[in-house]
């Protein structure tokens, strides 16, 4: 199904800080990243929140063309972005001709409902170290870069933003990563993350502290 997605495609570049879309706009169609990364988020109470970073080869976009509803979140450049879009109408007529397509945005649906519950089951059942715990190793395995202090995450994560994705305050998140800057866990260089003991974070995740 790429490739043909993928002949579809028109390219569009973004400047860091543009958005491409904003909560409540309707869907234009369905985009890759080809090269920089996105943040999917949504304000609410006058607070901005992280939902998800999206980065080269990542497909999205695909609920508001199946459902027919706004977006329900915004989507903005962290960095400068190249994208391909495929038009919804071109998206629909490929669907058209080939309903057995659906199977596969059926799969990625899924996959995000998944998600969906696995993040608000967190807020519900964890406490803050251990989401952000949980938060900073996925996003380690997924922008990971090898340092010589150990895994570099390879986003700027200011505090603010780490605490809007965490939905919390910004001076919690502060007091849980210099406790763990004491300890050698983790290291914070310029609105960096260096991960020096991961194995630490992963057992403070297991144990649910």
């Amino acid at each position: 199904m790429a490739q043909q997605l993928l002949a579809l495609g028109q390219h569009r570049r973004l400047k860091a800080g543009e958005y491409l879309y904003r909560t409540g706009e309707m869907a234009e169609g369905f985009y890759r990243v080809e090269r920089g990364r996105l943040r999917l988020g949504a304000e609410f109470a006058l607070r901005e929140y992280t939902i998800a970073y999206i980065g080269p080869g990542d497909w999205w976009g695909e609920v508001p063309l199946l459902d027919g509803l706004p977006h329900a979140s915004d989507a903005q450049a962290v960095s400068d972005c190249e994208l391909l879009l495929v038009p919804k109408r071109k998206l629909e007529d490929l669907l058209e001709q080939q309903p057995v397509l659906y199977k596969h945005f059926a799969r990625r649906l899924a996959f995000a409902m998944r998600l969906s519950v696995s993040y608000y089951g967190d807020l519900a059942a964890l406490p803050l170290p251990a989401r952000l715990a949980k938060r900073l190793l996925e996003l380690a395995a997924q922008y990971g870069e090898p340092d010589g202090e150990g895994v570099r995450i390879g986003l700027r994560l200011p505090q603010q933003l780490l605490a809007d994705m965490m939905a919390t305050s910004r001076q919690s998140v502060s007091k849980e990563l210099k406790a763990w800057e004491t300890q050698g866990w983790i290291a914070m260089k310029y609105s960096t993350m260096i991960l020096r003991q991961p194995d630490a974070l992963r057992r403070l995740l297991r144990s649910g502290a």
